[in-house]
């Protein structure tokens, strides 16, 4: 599935070039320069690392859109890690009324800050 794009004005030559990337199991909408809060993406550590997306589903600039099936060959978006860490604490309770069970767990979810730096 393809995410669609948001009616905000995405015509003519003053347009940014624009491509829609696979992390993990989520779609994202970004053009050069954004800086992206995404799933932790294993086996890359460190602040400063650079990282290839290669499944880029569409790609799109002033004049052509190219979307891919199922994705763009040739395409690739390049992007630096700004920070990694873990998201804020939410806490998962358990409760069964009347049999004295309750069971109560936080849970922080690991994330990824990048910053794109190439289309």
């Amino acid at each position: 599935m393809i995410a669609q794009l948001s009616p905000i004005s995405y015509s003519g030559a003053n347009m940014a070039k624009i491509a829609i990337i696979v992390s993990g199991a989520k779609q994202y909408l970004v053009k050069e320069g954004d800086v992206v809060d995404m799933e932790n993406i294993k086996g890359m550590t460190g602040k400063g690392t650079k990282i290839d997306f290669d499944k880029v589903l569409l790609v799109a600039d002033g004049d052509s859109v190219k979307v891919g099936a199922p994705v763009v060959s040739g395409a690739k978006v390049v992007g630096e890690i700004v920070e990694q860490g873990l998201d804020d604490k939410k806490i998962v309770i358990r409760y069964r009324q009347k049999s004295r069970y309750f069971k109560k767990k936080g849970h922080r979810q690991p994330y990824t800050t990048v910053k794109i730096t190439s289309l």
